[in-house]
C-alpha cells in the first residue's frame, strides 16, 4: 500500500513542488513523499527531480547525487520523521532527471536511488 503524503503538513515540506538546497548545487525539486508498507515494513520514499544527472547534457556525477542524498535524508527526511511522528525502518531518497510516476520505468531517464537505515539524528547508508 503506498500513500502520497504531499501538501502533508510539515514545516519541512511547505510546496509540492519545493525546490531544495543540495551540497553539490545543482537544482532539485521534491516531487512527491509515500509511505510504502509493500516491503513487509514502513518506508519512507523521498522523489526528487533533478535535471542535471541526465546521461545526456548532464553535470552531476552519481558520487555528487549520492553525497546530495545523503544529505537530503539527515536534513529533511529525518526532521520530517520527527514532524511527522513515524519510525519507517527505511528511508528511500531518489533522484531521477524527469517527473515520472512511482515505479515507472522509462528506458531514457537516469535515476539514481539510496537507501537508509534512520537511527537517531543520522542516515546509515544500506548498500546493495
Amino acid at each position: 500500500m503506498f500513500v502520497a503524503l504531499i501538501g502533508a503538513p510539515a514545516a519541512a515540506f511547505d510546496t509540492a513542488a519545493a525546490s531544495v538546497s543540495v551540497p553539490s548545487g545543482q537544482p532539485v525539486t521534491l516531487n512527491e513523499i509515500l509511505l510504502d508498507t509493500e516491503p513487509g515494513q514502513l518506508w519512507l520514499r523521498l522523489r526528487f527531480v533533478a535535471p542535471q544527472i541526465a546521461r545526456s547534457g548532464g553535470a552531476i556525477t552519481h558520487d555528487q547525487a549520492a553525497a546530495d542524498m545523503d544529505h537530503l535524508c539527515k536534513n529533511l527526511a529525518l526532521p520530517y520523521m520527527s514532524e511527522q511522528a513515524i519510525a519507517p525502518e527505511r528511508v528511500v531518497i531518489s533522484f531521477s532527471d524527469r517527473a515520472l510516476p512511482f515505479g515507472v520505468q522509462d528506458a531514457a531517464a537516469t535515476q539514481f536511488f539510496e537507501v537508509y537505515r534512520p537511527s537517531g539524528d543520522t542516515c546509515i547508508w544500506e548498500g546493495f
